[in-house]
């Protein structure tokens, strides 16, 4: 998928841009060399004109022949490859250095241009000439001054062909070097994106599949300090996230299964046992009692597996007014005092007020101090002592449940919020679920505000805050 998307996309990218930018270079090499060739060109003729001047003028003051004359003309056309024509003051040609024009001798060229060379002007002219020359050529004319008098002119000029070979092998050397170039950017565009980006993001897809098949334990090794290597290390969290999930997922389906198999098994027992017969008339309704009590848990145990759900689904809402901590305490303790009194445990209440109004959800914070108080009557002594207090300190109200019970070992203080988990687990396998803490911490945070439990020297202290309205 990566290979056939991602590569192939950057590497074709790559490749036009790179292209893209050697064409263009390579178009304006060869514009700026022809430019350049056509100016040395120019150059160089007109520094060997001076040369032909000097022999043209020896030639016309008797003190050369016109072979001699013809001769040097001959010998600058060949040491600057173009041919070289001298004509006198009417345009009419009297020398030439390649013989096969002989043709020309003495006929007028260039009559157009006569008037800007008697100016003592050079021309430049590019054309096919019909008549003087049949093919396209470059054409550079240089008067013959002396004294301030025209007395004729040099014609030097070169094939256009001629110059196009020139340049061509020039032409040649540029376009197959910037197609090397290419070629070279390709491959090493491949070899990098293959190595940099295309394996790693393969290693990474590879070890995303095997996850999602179950192999949760499986990482990504990747020694980068890009952004490749961030997204190994960000890929490698959400697989530590997926794997602690799944571990969460295993523990709370295997802990649901026990707590349900536990109680249904002995309500099922006892049922059956008093159909068999098995269970003595007398003692039926004993054993229907303790079925009734199995019966008891395991609702409480599905209305806090309902809770927790809706809680981590999102669809836990609160329904935020005004209300009184204090009268939720008393009420609570109310309906927990058959449990009390089997415990044999005193409650202190303490309040700061008879009245403490704060921002919360009614059936939420009943569910909070009833979560709270059951804990505290399952760890508390035998014949012990409870304390539920509120307090209140600037915008906040503090509320404390007391127990005079054992101290949570350091390493359950850890676990002690986390779904099904029991410090005691033989004290408490019939009475609790394992949820109500963990719901109890999720109603508080849902409320945005903060509990804690903190050992002392004289008990166990679960502390929570919320929002004062007064």
């Amino acid at each position: 998928m990566v290979k056939k998307g991602l590569f192939s996309k950057m590497l074709a990218t790559y490749t036009i841009i790179i292209s893209m930018s050697l064409i263009i270079i390579a178009s304006f090499l060869s514009y700026w060399f022809q430019n350049y060739f056509l100016d040395q060109r120019k150059e160089q003729i007109l520094n060997n004109s001076y040369m032909i001047q000097t022999y043209t003028m020896k030639y016309m003051a008797g003190d050369a022949t016109w072979q001699q004359l013809n001769d040097i003309i001959t010998m600058i056309a060949e040491n600057i490859k173009s041919d070289i024509w001298l004509t006198d003051s009417y345009g009419r040609v009297y020398a030439i250095s390649n013989k096969e024009h002989k043709e020309l001798m003495y006929k007028q060229v260039f009559v157009k241009e006569l008037e800007e060379l008697r100016l003592g002007n050079t021309f430049e002219v590019t054309g096919p000439y019909a008549g003087v020359l049949d093919k396209t050529v470059r054409v550079y004319g240089i008067p013959i001054m002396n004294e301030g008098t025209f007395k004729g002119s040099i014609i030097l000029y070169n094939s256009i062909e001629e110059l196009g070979q020139s340049l061509k092998r020039v032409y040649e050397i540029i376009w197959i070097s910037s197609i090397f170039a290419i070629i070279f950017s390709c491959i090493v565009i491949y070899y990098f994106s293959q190595k940099i980006i295309i394996k790693p993001l393969a290693e990474i897809n590879s070890v995303a599949r095997r996850i999602s098949n179950g192999d949760v334990d499986k990482r990504v090794y990747l020694k980068s300090n890009d952004e490749i290597g961030e997204l190994a290390q960000s890929f490698n969290f959400m697989a530590d996230s997926i794997e602690k999930n799944e571990k969460n997922r295993r523990e709370f389906i295997s802990n649901v299964s026990h707590e349900i198999r536990s109680p249904i098994t002995s309500i099922k027992g006892f049922i059956s046992g008093i159909l068999d017969g098995v269970i003595p008339q007398e003692k039926e309704k004993y054993y229907l009692s303790i079925a009734h009590e199995e019966i008891q848990r395991l609702t409480r145990l599905v209305n806090d597996l309902l809770d927790m759900s809706a809680i981590e689904a999102g669809e836990f809402s609160l329904r935020i007014m005004e209300v009184d901590i204090n009268e939720i305490i008393r009420l609570t303790v109310i309906n927990y005092e058959r449990k009390i009194k089997e415990k044999r445990a005193s409650v202190d209440v303490c309040f700061d007020g008879d009245s403490l109004f704060v921002a919360g959800d009614r059936d939420r914070l009943v569910q909070v101090i009833t979560n709270l108080l059951d804990n505290s009557i399952k760890y508390v002594n035998e014949g012990g002592k409870i304390k539920i207090s509120s307090k209140s300190k600037g915008k906040k109200a503090f509320i404390s449940v007391f127990n005079d019970g054992p101290k949570i070992a350091e390493e359950d203080l850890l676990h002690i919020w986390d779904r099904f988990y029991k410090a005691d687990k033989a004290r408490t396998a019939k009475d609790s679920t394992g949820l109500g803490l963990s719901i109890v911490r999720n109603i508080i945070t849902q409320l945005q505000e903060d509990i804690w439990v903190e050992n002392k020297d004289n008990g166990v202290y679960f502390t929570f805050t919320l929002m004062k309205v007064k």
